[in-house]
């Protein structure tokens, strides 16, 4: 029998207890009270109570929602329920590369602005470049051994030296911070140039030349994004920088 979803009373089940406040309980609430419903709060106060209503409800987990008399279920079935997308684990997403690269270019805007009093600068578009870079390095870093598993799946220098793969991420973040800075250009240009040559082989040879279907591990060895234009786009703008940072420095000297 179809929901009656125009109804405006629910009944949830979750987790208040002492040590422990289901968080997604407290998300089910606030998504039925947004939603215009009348929620009726019933806590499960000990381990014993919540034992008793998974075997009462044949139910694994909770909270559980309970609408016009039928059960809705947790959490990402009630969102289901309101007509919202719940992400698969393994579906691929952009999601995390836009959050960085938007988040750069602010803040590469933020920078000219307090140096230059202005957001048109040549120097917010190096600021941009190198924070999306230090930004990328520091997804990498929080979990380096996942990373280097991953990259061993595409990177044609880490097939061939595999302790390649955890020196990476520590080469995109020295030579993102060193153009922050716009110092030690003889260090960051060649570093940035060389993971950037190695990485756009790489990548272009994986996708467009092998047409594998890979995970990207630009933001990191649990990423969902997919390889391709992402993770060649990365490489492509250190690669650049590499190349303007010494050429903007000798035509400045």
């Amino acid at each position: 029998m179809a929901l009656d979803r125009n109804a405006k009373k629910a009944t949830l089940y979750r987790m208040v207890m002492p040590d422990h406040l289901c968080p997604y309980g407290l998300k089910s609430k606030d998504l039925l009270e947004r939603n215009g419903f009348d929620v009726e709060d019933r806590h499960l106060e000990t381990r014993e109570q919540t034992d008793a209503f998974k075997r009462q409800h044949r139910v694994e987990t909770t909270p559980q929602t309970f609408i016009d008399g039928q059960r809705i279920g947790g959490y990402d079935q009630l969102r289901e329920y309101f007509g919202e997308h719940v992400e698969n684990k393994d579906e691929t997403s952009y999601q995390p590369v836009i959050t960085i690269f938007s988040v750069a270019f602010l803040m590469a805007l933020a920078f000219s602005w307090a140096a230059f009093g202005t957001v048109l600068t040549i120097r917010a578009i190096e600021w941009f470049v190198a924070i999306s870079m230090t930004i990328l390095a520091v997804q990498k870093l929080q979990d380096v051994e996942s990373f280097s598993t991953m990259f061993l799946n595409y990177d044609l220098l880490a097939r061939r030296w595999v302790r390649y793969g955890y020196l990476y991420p520590f080469g995109e973040a020295l030579a993102g911070i060193l153009m922050i800075a716009g110092a030690l250009m003889w260090i960051a240009a060649p570093v940035a140039f060389f993971i950037g040559t190695i990485g756009a082989t790489s990548v272009f040879k994986a996708v467009y030349v092998d047409k594998r279907e890979l995970k990207c591990a630009c933001v990191g060895g649990s990423s969902n994004v997919p390889l391709g234009f992402v993770s060649l786009t990365e490489n492509l703008m250190m690669m650049a920088m590499a190349i303007w940072m010494p050429l903007k420095a000798f035509w400045a000297g």
